[in-house]
């Protein structure tokens, strides 16, 4: 369990959560208004400020609460670190949950405000089709595999680059732009513009996106059968325990750096 406090942790997760929603609706409407007849060009502009928008979000508050903004992330830590005593407990799964969803539809009301779009209208943008929740089992599996194989081969340090990467890339080869995010799907239901999604077509995201993460976990402990040791570091490496200040400072010792 991390030594960080759990209000602390759950500040992050809301802070990083509303954030991130909000570069992602705010990208996509600013990109609807620049380039209002190339969806192509669109989806360009959209991918791109998620992709630079959640690499800076997770370096800046991995270290706080583990950066997952996630509750399938989440989740997926208590499952594959409850055997271990490692990851979040269930309350926390909770709590973090909780959290990000607060945190993402606060994220999808500022950036309607920031581009003075009604924050009372909800999506009208239908996503529906056995398609799409093919691509978001794809791409939720995807994302939780890459977390926890990074965290379980010591290479946490690199996850705000390579998830943006994953995101990045998922956005144009999955059919769906990759959501991959319970939290993200319902804060996305709070715009009526090109990143939104009209609430009818929510429980099917959001069904999917749990199969594709425990398809992601059950990958992931077949690559990597310890994995459930590395489940504190993830999505970044956070501080797992109080440091012990008086072990560490022993004025007689002349090794001591304090």
């Amino acid at each position: 369990m991390s030594g960080v406090p759990l209000h602390r942790r759950l500040v992050a997760e809301l802070l990083g959560t509303a954030l991130l929603v909000a570069v992602v609706v705010g990208s996509g409407i600013a990109a609807q208004q620049l380039s209002p007849t190339d969806v192509g060009l669109q989806l360009l502009q959209n991918s791109t400020a998620t992709v630079l928008g959640l690499t800076v979000l997770i370096l800046l508050f991995g270290p706080v609460s583990g950066a997952h903004f996630n509750p399938v992330v989440s989740a997926a830590d208590w499952l594959l670190g409850r055997r271990a005593g490692t990851g979040l407990s269930g309350g926390e799964v909770g709590a973090y949950a909780l959290a990000q969803s607060a945190g993402a539809v606060a994220g999808a009301v500022l950036a309607n405000v920031m581009f003075d779009i009604d924050i009372t209208e909800l999506s009208g943008k239908e996503r529906a089709g056995a398609n799409l929740l093919v691509a978001e089992v794809v791409a939720t599996a995807g994302l939780v595999a890459l977390i926890f194989a990074l965290a379980r081969t010591g290479r946490g340090a690199m996850a705000a680059s390579a998830v943006g990467a994953y995101i990045g890339a998922a956005y144009w080869f999955t059919a769906s732009t990759s959501f991959a995010n319970p939290a993200v799907t319902v804060g996305r239901i709070f715009s009526d513009t090109f990143a939104g999604i009209d609430p009818a077509s929510v429980p099917g995201f959001v069904g999917a996106q749990v199969v594709g993460g425990l398809l992601g976990i059950g990958l992931v402990r077949y690559l990597f059968p310890d994995v459930a040791g590395a489940a504190d570091d993830v999505v970044v490496p956070h501080p797992h325990h109080q440091p012990d200040h008086h072990a560490d400072h022993d004025p007689a010792d002349p090794r001591s750096t304090g």
